[in-house]
């Protein structure tokens, strides 16, 4: 059932207020901190005071070897891990660890355990695209009372965020290499484990990677995402098509389905918000696709500040071809014998259902990797304030294309011990595509039905 949260203090409605102001932008004075005692993403360039957390060092694209597949070598293989975290010693580590994950520890005492090695801060992406960055730190600007942006280009419009809406922007806004094809799947198990998959390929391109983009008329497009289900026989042939918008309150996020069944494309408003995820069994929302997208709008966003905390990262173990998804795929939760634990600063971010709106959840705790702008964990409650479902991201480093991204996104329902866990490729054909083109054409609800012949 949905639920409606109410919230007006004086702190939070203050960050509101800032949240919708026009003046997001930094002086050059503090945007040159960029490259020096920022990373170029905006990052701290230095490391920590006891060295556990390294200074910023860019992977190189030949970090490791690319096979005929597309899949990536682990540049850490030979590492072992430092110490494991396990729910003995939870209380040891809990400052460190967020709530979910300390509620993972507790709920599977015997299973879930966190491996964590030594840390590495490799994310980097191309010089173009922090370019892009510095120029936004000093132009883009929030409108429609922070959800939406002006003057943006192509990725992280606020390097130094001032505000908990800009970090969940950067977030959004993110470098995903551009334009992407991929093979993936999603399973979710019953509590016993036992599961099926859904094979989905995707198809996701920012505005700016369009062949016929007009950089002179950007438009309030963000990008184009489809989406088509392959496998179970059941659903194969179903595609989704979403324009996702830069401004979703000036012009919400336009979204269409193909129902491979009656040959019809229709509107998907339902595509969005708290709307059940595609082919999840009810166990996401649509908002929950890539750890979290869409409007902001519903909720007041407070910037908390910055911690210390274990998140998985540089899950090339997790992503080995060599792995079948039985491999991976266990009950309560994933084999976390294959998952690598690193410790890093994180932005913390909550999320507050504002007064009047309507959502599953609550309220949101954000996680966010400092180094990438990516989500890493998400903690989701419940209309009682409880502790309901728990995200978290394994991200991994594409050396070779200088793309930060999942290997699997993972949310664990702490209620029905069940999960989901979508991104697993390694049982197919092929890694991701980061050179895939297209036009506007290729994103039209006309293009839906030949994606959807069966």
């Amino acid at each position: 059932m949905k639920i409606t949260k109410s919230l007006f203090h004086a702190g939070v409605l203050g960050l509101s207020l800032l949240a919708t102001g026009v003046m997001a932008a930094v002086p050059a004075a503090e945007a040159d901190k960029l490259g020096k005692s920022l990373t170029p993403m905006g990052a701290e360039m230095a490391g920590n005071a006891d060295g556990s957390i390294p200074a910023w060092k860019p992977m190189a694209k030949n970090a490791g070897s690319v096979d005929s597949k597309g899949f990536l070598s682990n540049p850490y293989a030979s590492e072992q891990p430092l110490f494991t975290i396990t729910a003995k010693d939870a209380d040891k580590y809990k400052d460190k660890l967020a709530p979910g994950q300390y509620a993972m520890l507790k709920r599977y005492p015997e299973t879930f355990k966190m491996p964590v090695y030594p840390s590495h801060r490799g994310a980097t992406v191309p010089d173009e695209v922090f370019a892009a960055i510095k120029k936004n730190a000093t132009s883009t600007n929030l409108v429609s009372g922070g959800n939406g942006l002006e003057n943006f280009d192509t990725a992280v419009p606020f390097p130094i965020p001032k505000t908990g809406v800009e970090v969940i922007w950067n977030h959004i806004t993110r470098y995903r290499g551009g334009s992407v094809t991929r093979l993936v799947t999603q399973a979710t198990p019953q509590p016993n484990g036992s599961y099926s998959l859904v094979y989905f390929q995707d198809q996701f391109v920012f505005r700016d990677k369009m062949k016929d983009y007009d950089p002179a008329n950007p438009g309030n497009i963000l990008f184009y995402f489809k989406q088509k289900v392959t496998a179970p026989a059941r659903l194969a042939g179903g595609v989704l098509l979403v324009h996702e918008t830069l401004d979703q309150v000036k012009e919400p996020r336009s979204a269409w389905v193909y129902n491979a069944g009656q040959r019809r494309v229709r509107r998907a408003p339902q595509v969005s918000y708290d709307g059940p995820g595609t082919a999840a069994d009810g166990l996401r929302t649509s908002d929950n696709l890539d750890m979290y997208n869409g409007a902001p709008d519903r909720y007041d966003w407070k910037l908390v500040g910055k911690k210390e905390m274990y998140i998985a990262s540089d899950s090339y173990k997790l992503d080995d071809p060599k792995l079948k998804y039985s491999d991976i795929i266990k009950a309560g939760h994933i084999n976390q014998d294959l998952a690598r634990y690193e410790l890093r600063r994180v932005w913390h971010v909550t999320a507050t259902l504002k007064e009047g709106q309507r959502h599953i959840y609550a309220k949101r705790d954000f996680y966010i990797d400092e180094d990438t702008w990516q989500a890493a964990v998400i903690d989701h409650y419940d209309g009682r304030g409880q502790l309901w479902r728990v995200a978290e991201a394994h991200s991994q480093n594409y050396y070779d294309k200088q793309v930060p991204w999942y290997a699997l996104e993972t949310l664990y329902d702490l209620q029905s011990g069940r999960y989901l866990a979508l991104g697993m490729k390694n049982e197919e054909k092929s890694a991701y595509d980061f050179g895939f083109t297209a036009t506007t054409g290729d994103f039209t609800p006309a293009a839906l039905r030949q994606e959807g012949v069966r």
